[in-house]
């Protein structure tokens, strides 16, 4: 096979038990599973996909399996001698909402961890917590990756925290503008964005929701602030509608809306974020500055992972470029 471009994705492999809006019980592995099986569908004959994380002992066999499934896979970077993995518990109480617990803890992701990969074209963190993809390890990807590689970031991370009951809530990202310089590509959600721009002091509101949705005007404003500290692209995805995507060409602020790609129904949404941020990572490979392009592959895997409780969701390239041209038609960038 000719690998022709390489992709690594650091984040944790939680051990997931989930119960859906519709009452279903689901028990898998998530996260970086999502962006590594829709990537490698993506890429088959064309490129491997490298999991950097942390797991337990007790899932490793499990994991090994699950991942090895897929040729294009590399498990070198799944590691396992701290004995340490992600445990999350999720229960949806509508499609979009959902309360949740963490009774396990992943190390974070250190440097040495990502140096024998260091050869990648993109590098995709899709922390789910705070602690997993570090600021120390962002910067060391940024100063010593090779020419031309990107580095796509979840504010997933940095957004969320866990208590010591293991209650996993919302955080200001107050240490934003320390980590953009090492960003290329910035992805978060409504609800992360909130979390991201704030001003200089605040009220304290309702506890379950001190922040609030940005309106149109501060999401181009924060985009703004962003984009002139190092980030190359910031994406904000709109939920079902679709996702932003602000750029600075020239000097002048881009807003482009990239509407979804609608699904007849909605099984299960775990991972769809996940799964967004692997399709962008895959948009960019040769394309590093289509933005737009990035967006339309994001919005396919985002909607390919509603479709089912497993895997076999994700399609091959070819596939996927046919959905794309059906729903972008003349506009599609495939």
């Amino acid at each position: 096979m000719d690998q022709k471009f390489q992709v690594a994705v650091l984040g944790p492999i939680p051990f997931d038990h989930i119960v859906t809006s519709k009452g279903q019980e689901i028990i898998k592995y998530g996260c970086a599973t999502h962006t590594a099986i829709g990537l490698s569908a993506l890429l088959e004959g064309q490129g491997r996909v490298v999991p950097i994380t942390h797991i337990r002992q007790s899932d490793e066999q499990a994991v090994r399996e699950l991942l090895g499934q897929y040729p294009n896979i590399s498990l070198k970077g799944v590691y396992s001698h701290l004995d340490q993995g992600d445990v999350i518990h999720l229960n949806f109480i509508d499609q979009n909402n959902r309360l949740e617990k963490q009774t396990g803890l992943m190390p974070p992701i250190r440097p040495e961890d990502v140096e024998p990969f260091l050869d990648s074209d993109v590098f995709v963190g899709v922390p789910i917590s705070d602690y997993e993809v570090p600021l120390e390890t962002l910067r060391y990807i940024y100063e010593r990756r090779k020419p031309g590689a990107i580095t796509v970031f979840d504010a997933h991370g940095p957004t969320t925290t866990v208590t010591v009951t293991g209650d996993r809530l919302r955080r200001y990202w107050v240490e934003r503008d320390l980590w953009l310089p090492y960003i290329d590509v910035l992805k978060m959600n409504l609800e992360e964005a909130g979390c991201s721009w704030f001003g200089k002091t605040f009220r304290t509101g309702d506890q379950e929701k001190p922040y609030h949705e940005l309106t149109e005007k501060e999401m181009a404003e924060f985009a703004l602030h962003v984009l002139e500290r190092g980030i190359k692209a910031l994406i904000i995805t709109l939920d079902a509608k679709g996702c932003m995507v602000y750029s600075l060409p020239n000097g002048t602020l881009s807003a482009v809306f990239v509407p979804s790609i609608p699904v007849k129904e909605v099984i299960d949404t775990t991972g769809c974020g996940d799964s967004f941020a692997g399709g962008l990572a895959f948009g960019l490979l040769g394309n590093p500055d289509d933005y737009v392009r990035a967006a339309q592959f994001a919005n396919a895997l985002g909607a390919m992972r509603t479709q089912g409780t497993t895997f076999e969701v994700f399609k091959p390239f070819a596939a996927t470029k046919a959905i794309l041209q059906e729903h972008y038609k003349s506009n599609a960038r495939v």
